[in-house]
């Protein structure tokens, strides 16, 4: 999944979300550094990770694009996800999208300095361009993509992944919509169990 599923399914504690959303900076044990809210966030993510990667559904999707972009698909669907979410978000969430991500944004900001570095240097392109809420247009998915694309030097060929996007929109809506609904059933028992414990440590 891609950065606002991540912060979603993070739930209402800050630092456990600033935990899931800069995980991919933490290799290997390094996250036993942090305070532990955080360490949650960062084991999280990687469940979420693992449990994604290998769920039948996410396979069909990724399926859809192997073959123009090989071993780049499973990043273009967390992407395309991250599109479903955002758009379809007053089903998931109370919290308009543009007060939910202002609102994170703000807490990146009060906790700038347990951030790693590469996250520091991303975030005020992030909240500049408000990548989560652009999300929920594909010409939003089409700068990321382009970015992607650009971070390949021109290899992955990403950029042209909106065409299957909208050739085949309603099928990837179908199953972001069909896993999502497992996903947030994982999350929360994993959140939980993880919670119980830090908190008998």
């Amino acid at each position: 999944m891609n950065f606002l599923a991540h912060i979603y399914l993070s739930g209402d504690n800050p630092l456990i979300t600033i935990g899931n959303f800069m995980a991919d900076g933490i290799k290997g044990r390094r996250y036993e550094k942090q305070p532990k809210d955080i360490q949650i966030g960062i084991l999280l993510h990687r469940e979420i990770d693992t449990f994604t990667d290998a769920h039948p559904t996410v396979r069909l999707s990724t399926k859809r694009l192997h073959k123009n972009y090989s071993h780049y698909s499973g990043v273009i669907v967390d992407i395309l996800y991250d599109h479903f979410l955002a758009k379809n978000w007053s089903q998931y969430s109370n919290t308009p999208l543009d007060l939910y991500v202002a609102n994170f944004y703000d807490s990146l900001k009060t906790n700038f300095e347990l951030l790693p570095l590469r996250i520091q240097k991303m975030m005020p392109y992030m909240i500049a361009d408000n990548w989560l809420l652009s999300y929920a247009q594909i010409e939003g998915i089409q700068k990321v993509l382009n970015g992607m694309n650009h971070r390949t030097n021109n290899i992955s060929g990403m950029n042209s992944a909106t065409n299957e996007l909208q050739e085949f929109y309603d099928d990837f809506e179908d199953e972001f919509t069909i896993f999502f609904e497992e996903l947030r059933v994982f999350s929360n028992k994993k959140l939980t169990a993880l919670q119980h414990m830090y908190a008998l440590q």
